[in-house]
């Protein structure tokens, strides 16, 4: 057996190089060599995955796939086993960007500082800046820590490689990349911690890929290092990246120092073990063995170490196994409470508002509103299954593991586990009464629109049949009567389906109320279409049904009234209408006497006063229908359809008659008297009665203006305007516009008897005169005759009345003066 030399085997000549120098800041342009920049992917990518492979990821793609920050956080909390701020989970810029400045935050909370590498840059993925961010947290988590003899980082690393390669052969490790190159540096550490692993002797330093290979195998096979490295990538590169070598190398140091860090355990452990029960004595037989060397042959010394060799290998196989172990153990425990920490704080309060019967009060667009409210809770209760399932792995995981607290574990998870399951079942209960009580209110809400068509409807039709039935009624005959008798009975004859209709009605109502109280909701019963109540209804369908009978009352009180009234026209019109004719035959058989040409004026008057005893004797006629008139005028009665005469009618009439007959027997007096008087024949009174009754085109017992001078002109009279003007003045002194008979008659008897009188002459002249009380010459020049104006000029003296013109003459005193001569 070759002789280990237990002099420093550190000290072998050479001198440090740049790369011992302190690494503050990191210097973009070293990543822009593209051999590195490929090292550094592959390093980096596996240096990830060996930790996020812990929780269950990895990366495929280092620029890309930390880009939205969330694995990157994730990185951070494997490797530091903290808590890192909760990520944004939206997909925008802003929160990929807000999740990669939590990460970069945590790294400056641990002293590190952070030269040139900005969120920005990692999230638009920028390959240099995310090389150099890992960079920085493996010299931070995975090198800084790294302490050898009062040398820390990278020295510490190095000195630490350099003891443990330093009695290998064709091995001298000076830096962090040429020194690796030929792969034995790497086989030396691997067998001086596993010797099993690999036969160093046989390794030949001309076969550098055979060994890098072979360490690169080893390490990922039973080591637990990924390979980081492609053994091409070294050997084609001048001088292989510092970076990715020392990354690589960092590995081995966690794997294999870390066991040594605790050997006092492990020996603590194994005195109380039955696997290894006398190691402490072997190695400490081995160390007096040692301390006693120049007592002890060569052999001994010899078959000694051998045996120390074979219990530490041993010994590092379990210790291994048991540090991995237990490392599992820590991580997987404090994963368990983190996740069940979050798990409980999120469950908090869960089942009470699961429990909770809010929607029993609340109406159908707040229970929808608090159903999507539910669908996002039972969103946010599936996105936590995968949490729950995680919770149990682990705690499966820590029953294999053997975990100390492992009781403490499986209560908290039972606990977890019991509350996922009622959360579930009240979930699915409360969907299940927010769809029934959803269902319920659009029922009711389809209930209370049915109740608002149904009701404006019939609640308008009530107020108008409570109009109609009390609407005050006028009428006048017994069919008007009749008709509102036959609306009102087609009216009662609606009642029964008005009244299943009503009851429709307030069957949706109570329909809604069993709704409510068959399945406890509180809510409210308002309903939001109709203001109109069931009680308002019940009120105006019960005044319907009293008025109904008042109506009946009142139109058949009506009807009696209107058949009395009847009676009442029918007995007037009786005698109205054998009364008016009477007085039309009368007035007839007057006019017939008057004007009858055959007979006596004697026996005229002899007729009508027999006419005239007549009239006075049909009296009590007239007064009996002034009796039903008055009956009539008692009973507000307006119309007569069995008559077309009137009381007043009849009146007028009844005094015409009387008048005509008194008239009448006064004018024959009167002709009479003439007669005698003046000597007129009765063939010259017949005479003037025939023409009158020629000319009297109307037949009303009077000739009017034109028809009286048509009637003088056929008797031979030679008129000017003049001389008809003076003739109506006497035959029409009143200006009526008609002549009547006895004035026709009078003319004629003064024409007829010729004796002008003094009053005759004085109205001729003062028609001439424009009725002033004296003439003009002038005047009498041009209205007479030459001759006669001026005899009437010479003749007349002038006048000296008030108001006199000049030339004045005194046509009255020259007419009585002329008169008066003649009479003498």
């Amino acid at each position: 057996m070759n002789q280990i030399d237990l002099s420093d085997p550190y000290d072998n000549g050479y001198e440090p190089d740049d790369y011992m120098m302190p690494e503050e800041e990191w210097d973009r342009d070293l990543l822009l060599d593209p051999a590195w920049e490929k090292q550094q992917r592959k390093t980096f990518t596996a240096w990830c995955n060996s930790h996020l492979r812990k929780a269950g990821t990895q990366i495929e793609n280092i620029e890309e796939d930390f880009r939205n920050g969330l694995k990157l956080m994730l990185l951070l909390e494997v490797i530091s086993g903290e808590r890192l701020p909760k990520p944004d989970r939206g997909k925008m810029r802003f929160h990929k960007i807000a999740n990669v400045n939590k990460a970069l935050d945590f790294i400056t909370s641990k002293g590190v500082k952070l030269v040139s590498i900005g969120a920005e840059e990692i999230v638009d993925g920028n390959v240099k800046m995310t090389l150099g961010m890992i960079w920085t947290i493996i010299l931070r988590f995975a090198i800084q820590d790294i302490s050898v003899e009062e040398t820390s980082a990278k020295e510490g690393l190095l000195l630490w490689c350099q003891r443990k390669t330093a009695p290998y052969r064709n091995v001298n490790v000076q830096n962090f990349h040429v020194s690796w190159k030929d792969g034995l540096a790497l086989c030396a550490l691997i067998h001086r911690h596993r010797p099993d692993l690999i036969d160093y002797a046989k390794l030949n330093k001309d076969d550098p890929l055979g060994n890098l290979n072979l360490a690169f195998d080893i390490a990922e096979k039973h080591l637990d290092i990924p390979k980081m490295l492609d053994a091409e990538d070294i050997l084609n590169t001048p001088k292989p990246d510092e970076r990715a070598i020392m990354t690589y190398v960092s590995c081995f140091y966690h794997a294999f120092a870390g066991a040594e860090q605790v050997l006092c355990f492990a020996c603590a452990r194994f005195s109380r073990s039955s696997i290894f029960p006398s190691i402490s004595t072997l190695v400490l037989t081995v160390f007096l063995s040692l301390r006693l060397k120049p007592l002890l042959t060569g052999s001994d010394i010899a078959s000694a170490w051998q045996g120390l060799e074979q219990v530490e290998k041993g010994y590092e196989e379990w210790l291994l196994t048991e540090i991995r172990r237990l490392e599992r153990l820590d991580h997987l425990a404090e994963k368990f409470r983190q996740k069940a920490t979050n798990h409980q704080s999120w469950a908090a309060g869960k089942e009470e508002m699961l429990t909770r019967k809010d929607y029993e009060s609340a109406s159908l667009m707040e229970v929808r509103a608090l159903l999507r409210k539910h669908e996002a809770f039972e969103s946010d209760l599936s996105a936590h299954q995968d949490r729950v399932e995680q919770i149990a792995a682990i705690a499966q995981e820590l029953n294999e593991l053997d975990y100390h607290d492992v009781a403490s574990v499986n209560q908290r998870c039972q606990s977890i586990c019991d509350l996922w399951d009622q959360l579930g079942t009240l979930t699915q209960k409360r969907r299940e009464s927010l769809e029934r009580t959803e269902k319920l209110l659009e029922t009711v809400e389809q209930l209370f629109l049915e109740y608002a068509k149904r009701s404006a409807p019939f609640n308008n039709w009530m107020e108008g049949a409570m109009e109609d039935l009390q609407d005050m009624f006028i009428v006048h005959t017994i069919e008007e009567v009749q008709t509102l008798i036959a609306a009102h009975e087609q009216f009662k004859a609606t009642l029964p389906e008005a009244d299943a209709e009503r009851q429709a009605i307030l069957g949706i109502q109570q329909e809604v109320l069993k709704i409510f109280q068959n399945y406890g909701i509180r809510g409210d019963l308002t309903n939001p279409y109709s203001t109109i109540t069931t009680e308002e209804i019940a009120i105006k369908w019960d005044k319907v049904k009293k008025l109904v009978p008042q109506r009946d009352s009142a139109l058949q009180e009506e009807l009696a009234l209107q058949h009395a009234n009847e009676r009442l026209r029918r007995q007037f019109a009786a005698q109205a209408n054998l009364i008016g004719p009477w007085i039309q035959a009368r007035m007839e058989e007057i006019g017939r006497c008057s004007m009858a040409m055959g007979g006596t004026l004697e026996d005229q008057m002899t007729q009508l006063k027999q006419c005239e005893h007549v009239i006075v004797s049909y009296k009590p006629n007239i007064d009996r229908l002034e009796g039903d008139h008055q009956l009539i005028q008692e009973s507000l009665i307006f119309d007569n359809k069995h008559t077309n005469y009137t009381m007043e009618h009849i009146r007028v009439g009844w005094e015409l008659l009387l008048t005509t007959v008194a008239r009448t027997i006064n004018e024959i007096e009167t002709q009479i008297l003439t007669r005698d008087a003046k000597g007129i024949s009765q063939e010259q009174m017949n005479e003037f009665r025939s023409s009158f009754n020629h000319f009297d085109r109307k037949k009303n017992g009077a000739m009017d203006s034109d028809d009286f001078r048509a009637c003088l002109i056929s008797m031979g009279y030679d008129l000017g305007e003049v001389e008809f003007a003076r003739i109506m003045m006497l035959v029409d002194p009143n200006a009526s516009g008609v002549v009547s008979f006895q004035s026709f008659i009078d003319f004629m008897t003064r024409e007829t008897a010729d004796t002008d009188t003094a009053e005759q002459v004085i109205a001729s002249f003062r028609i001439l005169a424009a009725d002033k009380p004296y003439i003009l010459a002038d005047e009498l020049r041009r209205e007479l005759p030459p001759d006669q104006a001026e005899y009437c000029i010479s003749r007349m003296p002038p006048y000296s009345g008030p108001g006199a013109l000049p030339g004045a003459l005194d046509y009255t005193a020259f007419s009585s003066a002329l008169y008066g001569e003649s009479d003498l």
